[in-house]
This record gives structure tokens, C-alpha cells and sequence, in this order.
């Protein structure tokens, strides 16, 4: 029995040994791939604009991870006919990419709410084409479901006004994280067909993982085996969910061999701190967004992130061509170069006030980031009259949530904060990594 045991042991720790191989061996080619994202490409002397002139042939809606919070998809349906049924450039809608993680764990029940609202809102003369989440594919039985639920395929190729939109679920292998070969085969064998007739159009592609090391979150909600499909593929404009990482953040758009685009969340954010992911900072569950998507003939594509809740668009970006590598703008890169420092106001201010818990709820003037940028985070430290720090703390700004309010909030424990004059230091980050400079703020409690 002994040695039995001996010999399964012996077994076990060699297969643990070889998946932590395997494991160390992944990690070093991600890495050595994230390098190779972070260095590519030329710096641009400006970043793209949307010409005046720009006459896009096609307009599509997508949107990701509704958890269902399917008033939030109603109200996203409702408020992207208003924006557009009388656009002067371009009117209507041509279709909505529903990106996955509609439901909680893929039940019936699920699909027939999700569905509901679809029904009631997205009009007849409008396509409508969904994918599946991991989240739909913690049910064995998902594909059924789903293609009943739906009308079509998991995977899918759509004609919209002349543009082929690929939606890829992929098919559960071992997990709802990984797909199978064949599907991710299938995937580049319905590009290459694609881009042999696209002519001078992008080819659009949805699924819900994004692409390893491309779009903010992509470092672990991700599906690396996509890569290898697009990589070469200088025509596909890709857009992905899962991570829900805000769409705000500079970092959802990215080019490197092809174009890649983070669609935000319609129900709850999640951020990183430090780059430990699973972060949910205050106000994180205010999330509706969805991401407009615009081609001309020509291989130009506007992409603009809208804000249901505040009904505002809140980034617009230009591809000038998709048909030449040369012309990509949107490198990491690129877009670091062209972000700077934040900056506070010189009239910024700091003040305390005491909540119903006897804590103190302490706000400051927020930094101002380069146009187009964010500030993604602040350090900030309070120091009495003798100059000892009685609080100090990393905290992710608030950049997500679109109003008018231009201070930054946190609460300090009361016990912390007797009366007295204290000084508050903060420093802002962007998504960059650019510091501004500290300020030092005088209040009272």
C-alpha cells in the first residue's frame, strides 16, 4: 500500500510540476507579447479627429455585460433611436452586437427577460445579433438555449449594409473561459472570407473575452487564442466585454496589427489599483454605457462611447484608415505620448464635513487631465498641526461616472479627525502613468 501510494504521489506532484511548467512558460510569452504591445508604432505629432466631412454607410450599437439589468438595455435602445433618427450625417440605426453576460448563470428564465426587453424595444427592421458570455456558459445546455432563445447561431455572419459583422461565441471547452480549436479556426477561416471581399471596408468582429494585452482589463479577462486569429488582420475592428473596465478609460481602443476596442459595462464597473484587478470604488454599479460604431466605404471608422445615464457621449475616436497599418494611431505607445501630467486648478480647494456616522466625508478640487485623457487615480495623505500624517490612502477617482461635480470625495473615520487644522496633499495619476504635481490643501474641522 506504501509504495502504492509512494508511486501516486510521485504522479501527482509531476503533473502539478508540469502544469506549473506550462503555467511559467504562458506567463513568459504573455509578458514578452504585453512588451511587444507597449513598444509598437510611430508617435504621431496629433492624435486623430473626426473630419467634418466624414459620411459614415453604416451605424451599429454594442453593448456588454447587462447582468440583467435590462432596464438599463431598454433605456440604451431607446435613447440610440433618439440620437439618430433624424442624424444629419447618417439616420437610423443599422443594427445591435449584444456582447455576452446578459443573464447571471444562463438560466431560461434569463433569456426570456433579456429577450423581452429586445422584443419590445428593438424594432423589426433593425438586426439584432447577440453572443454568448461565460456567464451564459455555466449552463451545459447553453447552446440550445440560446439559439432558441435567439434565432441564430453562437456564432454568426451578418450582412449590414455591406459590412461583414462576424459574432463569435466560440464553443465551451473543458470551461466557459476557453473555447474550442475548431472555433477559433472557424473564426479566422470567416475573416479571411470577409476581408476577400470587403474591398476597402473594415470587417467588424464581436465576442465577449477581449484579446490578451490589447484594451484596458485585457491582462486577465481575456482569451489569448484570439490573438493569434487577428493578429495579421489589418481590416478587423474588434469589440469585447467581459472585463467591464469603463469604456472612458484611453486605454479601450487599441491598435497594434488590427483594431481593438473595450465596450465599458451596462451594469457595474470593475477597475485596477496598483494593477491588482477586481477593484469597485464608489458609484462603480452606476454603468450603462455603449459604444457607437461608424464606417464609410472608404476604410474610415468613428467609435464613440456613450453614457446612458447621463445621456452623453464621452469619447470619439477616428480611425483614418483600416486597410493601413502605417496610419495606426491608437499604440499604447502613441497614446501615452500624448497624454501629460494632470493639473489642479490654482483655485483648488479642500473642506471636511461630518456624516450622520460621525465620520468625516473630506473632498478636494479634482485634477484636470489632458483633453481626451482621465485622471484614474489619487494618493492622498492628511497631516495635522504638527505636521504627522493621520490618514494616508490610494483611491480610484471617480472619472467613470459622468456629472457636473468637480470635487472628489472619501471618508475618514471621526476618531482620526479631531478638531483642529489639518492639510490634505493629493496627487493625481493618469491612465498613463503621468503624476501631477502635488497640491496642499488647508481645512478645518
Amino acid at each position: 500500500m506504501k509504495k502504492a501510494l509512494k508511486i501516486i504521489g510521485k504522479s501527482i506532484f509531476g503533473i502539478l510540476g508540469s502544469v506549473i511548467g506550462i503555467a511559467a512558460v504562458l506567463c513568459l510569452i504573455l509578458l514578452a507579447w504585453s512588451g511587444v504591445q507597449i513598444a509598437r508604432g510611430d508617435v504621431t505629432d496629433t492624435l486623430p479627429f473626426t473630419p467634418q466631412d466624414f459620411s459614415p454607410a453604416v451605424r451599429i450599437i454594442a453593448f456588454t455585460d447587462t447582468h440583467n439589468e435590462n432596464e438599463n438595455v431598454a433605456k440604451a435602445v431607446q435613447q440610440a433611436y433618439s440620437l439618430f433618427d433624424n442624424d444629419e450625417n447618417y439616420k437610423g440605426v443599422d443594427a445591435f452586437f449584444g456582447l455576452g453576460d446578459f443573464s447571471s448563470i444562463g438560466t431560461l428564465g434569463d433569456y426570456e427577460n433579456f429577450v423581452k426587453v429586445l422584443k419590445e424595444n428593438v424594432r423589426e427592421d433593425t438586426i439584432c445579433i447577440n453572443v454568448l458570455g461565460n456567464h451564459e456558459m455555466k449552463t451545459e445546455n447553453c447552446t440550445e438555449l440560446f439559439e432558441e432563445a435567439f434565432g441564430h447561431n453562437i456564432n454568426t455572419v451578418t450582412d449590414v449594409n455591406g459590412f461583414t459583422c462576424i459574432g463569435f461565441s466560440g464553443e465551451r471547452f473543458l470551461t466557459e473561459w476557453t473555447v474550442t480549436p475548431a472555433s477559433l479556426q472557424w473564426l479566422d477561416k470567416e475573416i479571411e472570407k470577409a476581408e476577400a471581399i470587403a474591398e476597402d471596408k473594415p470587417v467588424f468582429v464581436f465576442q465577449h473575452p477581449h484579446p490578451f494585452g490589447t484594451v484596458y482589463g485585457s491582462t486577465i479577462w481575456c482569451n489569448p487564442g484570439l490573438n493569434l486569429v487577428f493578429a495579421g488582420h489589418n481590416k478587423v475592428v474588434n469589440f469585447s466585454g467581459h472585463s467591464h473596465f469603463p469604456m472612458n478609460d484611453p486605454r479601450s481602443i487599441n491598435q497594434n496589427t488590427y483594431t481593438s476596442v473595450g465596450v465599458g459595462a451596462m451594469a457595474r464597473f470593475e477597475l485596477d489599483k496598483n494593477y491588482i484587478i477586481g477593484r469597485h470604488p464608489a458609484g462603480y454599479e452606476d454603468a450603462a454605457q455603449f459604444c457607437v460604431i461608424e464606417a464609410d466605404l472608404d476604410g474610415s471608422v468613428r467609435v464613440r462611447g456613450y453614457d446612458v445615464l447621463s445621456e452623453t457621449f464621452f469619447c470619439d475616436y477616428y480611425i483614418e484608415n483600416v486597410n493601413d497599418r502605417s496610419t495606426f494611431a491608437y499604440t499604447y505607445k502613441n497614446m501615452k505620448a500624448h497624454d501629460t501630467a494632470p493639473v489642479f486648478p490654482a483655485d483648488s480647494t479642500a473642506k471636511a464635513a461630518k456624516n450622520e456616522n460621525g465620520d468625516y466625508v473630506v473632498s478636494f478640487t479634482q485634477a484636470v487631465p489632458a483633453e481626451g485623457y482621465i485622471v484614474h487615480d489619487y494618493k492622498v495623505a492628511i497631516a495635522d498641526e504638527s505636521g504627522k500624517t493621520v490618514f494616508e490612502e490610494h483611491f480610484l477617482s471617480d472619472y467613470f461616472i459622468i456629472n457636473d461635480d468637480d470635487t472628489f470625495s472619501f471618508t475618514v473615520p471621526g476618531a482620526l479627525l479631531p478638531a483642529g487644522n489639518y492639510t490634505l496633499t493629493a496627487t493625481a495619476e493618469s491612465a498613463y502613468h503621468r503624476y501631477s504635481e502635488p497640491v496642499s490643501l488647508a481645512f478645518a474641522v
